[in-house]
Order: structure tokens, then C-alpha cells, then sequence
């Protein structure tokens, strides 16, 4: 019998690669958000199985993406409020093919979650600061700084100083204070960049 981390980690490869194939963009940038979850967990010093678990929800955070249409996950210039709608189902998505598979309730529902701001000015649930999983904030903070500091297909990437005072201007608004800290510690102070795979 394989051991269960060999396991899991075979089944979260198996369903993250079709999502990569789609779109060459999300298969880097959902190992790197995992990767940036992982050690702003480490940084607030979380729990040994939270940390387990911000692996496993950085790789499959968009997975409801393989759901959405490649034209949309592909376009170069900026999404149509129609396609953005469409593009906004992505965590209600992937929180539905995680239950099905029996995942963790935690995972699928930071999963769900990910996209949520402090003000409820996030989506889909519209959830406040208080109502969202410190899973979630973390998984947050990490998605939008790749998204920042790393290519998409509609954008180059922006300067990672720019970036940072992007996030960390919107601390205690959109993203949780002590998560933003935690990754401008990891970057401003401990060279984070340098581990990171692009």
C-alpha cells in the first residue's frame, strides 16, 4: 500500500495537470501559489496540518477553471462583464467537484472561499472578514500576488515593489493584516523571490 502523502499528492497532480494544459499560465502559477501559501503559513507559524492542507488548496484553488471556457481563460485583452461572470463561477465550481470527491470539507471550502475580501466586496459568497477561513485570507494574499508579480495572458507582470504596496495598501481591507505581513516579511526580508519558480 503507497503511503497517503504518495496518494494525495498523485491524485492532486492528476486533477491540477488538465487545468495546466488548458492554459500554460495556471500551471505555474498554481504551483507557486502553493508554494507562497505554504510559507506565509510557515512565517505565522500555523498548525502542521494546516500547513499540509495550504499545499494541497494552492495546487487545486483553480480547479473550477477547467470548467471555463479556454477563449476566456486565454484572452489577451480584459474579459467582458459577461465573461467575467462566467469566470467568477471558477470556486463555486471547484468547490462542487471537491465534495464530490470527499476532499476535506476545510480544503473545499477555502477553495471556495479564496476569493472573498475583508469588506465583502468579494465573490461568490460576498463574505466579511470574520466569516472567512484563515485558509481562505492566506490562499487570498498569495493567489493575487503571483497574479501580480508573474505574467497573465492579458497582461506582463508588474514590478514586484509596486505590487507589494498594492497589497500591503489594501491590509485590513480586502486582505487580512497579519497574512499581508507575513508576505512582505517573506519578501522584503527573506528573499523570497529567489525561491520561487517561475
Amino acid at each position: 500500500m503507497r503511503p497517503l502523502k504518495e496518494t494525495v499528492n498523485t491524485i492532486v497532480s492528476a486533477l491540477a495537470n488538465p487545468l495546466g494544459t488548458k492554459n500554460h499560465h495556471i500551471a505555474g502559477h498554481q504551483a507557486r501559489v502553493a508554494q507562497l501559501a505554504c510559507a506565509i503559513g510557515q512565517e505565522m507559524a500555523v498548525s502542521p496540518t494546516l500547513l499540509k492542507r495550504l499545499r494541497v488548496m494552492g495546487f487545486l484553488h483553480d480547479i473550477g477553471k477547467i470548467a471555463i471556457p479556454k477563449n476566456i481563460l486565454c484572452k489577451t485583452s480584459r474579459l467582458s462583464a459577461y465573461e467575467f461572470n462566467i469566470m467568477k463561477d471558477h470556486p463555486v465550481i471547484g468547490y462542487g467537484i471537491l465534495m464530490e470527491m470527499e476532499f476535506p470539507r476545510p480544503i473545499a471550502r477555502a477553495v471556495l472561499q479564496h476569493h472573498e475580501r475583508l469588506d465583502g466586496s468579494g465573490y461568490p459568497l460576498g463574505l466579511f472578514g470574520q466569516d472567512i477561513l484563515l485558509e481562505a485570507k492566506i490562499l487570498s494574499v498569495a493567489d493575487v500576488t503571483d497574479a501580480m508579480i508573474f505574467s497573465r495572458p492579458y497582461r506582463p507582470a508588474i514590478d514586484l515593489k509596486k505590487s507589494l504596496k498594492e497589497i500591503s495598501r489594501h491590509a485590513g481591507l480586502l486582505y487580512d493584516p497579519d497574512v499581508v505581513n507575513a508576505c512582505l516579511s517573506l519578501f522584503m526580508d527573506k528573499g523570497f523571490t529567489d525561491q520561487l519558480t517561475a
